[in-house]
């Protein structure tokens, strides 16, 4: 347990700090980062195709590249990726916001829908993305399930190296989905109500671009995430149930002890979604840090509250060759 991240005492409350990070009023005013965003199409592989967007420092040669990935029904607009690539573009590196499949503006990209397990994509627009750099150091950032994404890609890059690839930072990432699903489901119906009104818009949005091939009339009258789930997944996945699916991208123990490239675990005791169990259970080698503080509820650090965010200074001085605080 560590205590670098101090908000005021009448901003720990981790519900304060979980829900005020994604309002979007936190994201508002200048962006330059979002006035010079190209929209690009990715090529995931296997005909796949991922909506992005990326950002160069005009007439400067960036610091870096950095990619971030939102998290479960984010995209790239969700006010934290928004606030952190904008942060980071400020402060000279050059942003690419990718959407994962049928999240943000994209659900017509693809007719097969999303799941949690589709890493191959992922680590292949991770490729093409990172190769967009000018041939300086590329970062990934990942938030939650995005988190999860990046700390997969991190242990893929052993066997597959992505050229330049320097850092990988995972912010409050899922480690155990099956326990992450159920903390939703049986915490403060909040979260439960948000991420279920999340998930059902995207599936309607997917019904009616492909009506031949997805009926979600009956999964649209389920109200907890593990009911979806449990509907979803065997007809429309190679998975058998929730359990062979969860298991897919859980991440645990001693899994990290093979990283070949500097990852960090930014995370904190108190979060609503992710069991601080799961953090202490990790291990790994040289190139693994985990930071996991007191407080910060979930993708939240939010210091000075409400508009400040820790883990944005910690990337930035990590990235700068500084010490990880």
């Amino acid at each position: 347990m560590e205590d670098h991240f101090k908000p005021k005492p009448w901003a720990r409350n981790p519900h304060l700090q979980s829900i005020f990070s994604s309002l979007r009023f936190r994201a508002m005013g200048k962006n330059p980062m979002a006035d010079c965003a190209t929209e690009m199409i990715i090529d995931g592989g296997d005909g796949v195709r991922l909506l992005g967007y990326l950002s160069r420092r005009p007439g400067r040669k960036p610091r870096g590249f950095v990619l971030l990935i939102h998290g479960w029904e984010g995209s790239s607009d969700s006010t934290y990726i928004r606030h952190t690539g904008r942060y980071l573009f400020d402060r000279g590196f050059d942003i690419f916001r990718l959407n994962l499949r049928d999240h943000g503006d994209s659900h017509h990209l693809n007719e097969g829908l999303f799941h949690s397990a589709l890493i191959d994509e992922v680590f292949h627009a991770a490729r093409v993305t990172t190769g967009l750099s000018d041939g300086g150091p590329s970062t990934i950032v990942g938030f939650s399930l995005g988190g999860n994404f990046a700390l997969r890609i991190a242990l893929r890059h052993t066997a597959m190296p992505i050229p330049g690839l320097a850092h990988v930072f995972a912010v409050s990432p899922v480690l155990n989905p099956h326990r992450a699903t159920l903390a939703i489901d049986s915490g403060l119906s909040i979260y439960r109500r948000y991420f279920v009104k999340k998930w059902k818009t995207s599936l309607r949005k997917k019904q009616a671009l492909f009506p031949s091939r997805y009926q979600f009339d009956e999964v649209l009258r389920y109200s907890t995430c593990m009911e979806i789930t449990d509907a979803v997944i065997p007809r429309y996945s190679p998975f058998r149930d929730h359990r062979e699916y969860f298991e897919t991208y859980t991440l645990c123990g001693d899994l990290f002890g093979n990283l070949t490239v500097p990852t960090h675990v930014i995370a904190s005791a108190d979060d609503p979604i992710i069991p601080a169990d799961d953090f202490h259970a990790l291990s790994g080698n040289r190139y693994f840090t985990l930071s996991l503080q007191r407080y910060g509820g979930h993708c939240g650090f939010l210091d000075p509250f409400p508009m400040g965010c820790w883990y944005e200074r910690y990337i930035e001085e990590v990235l700068r060759g500084g010490t990880s605080f």
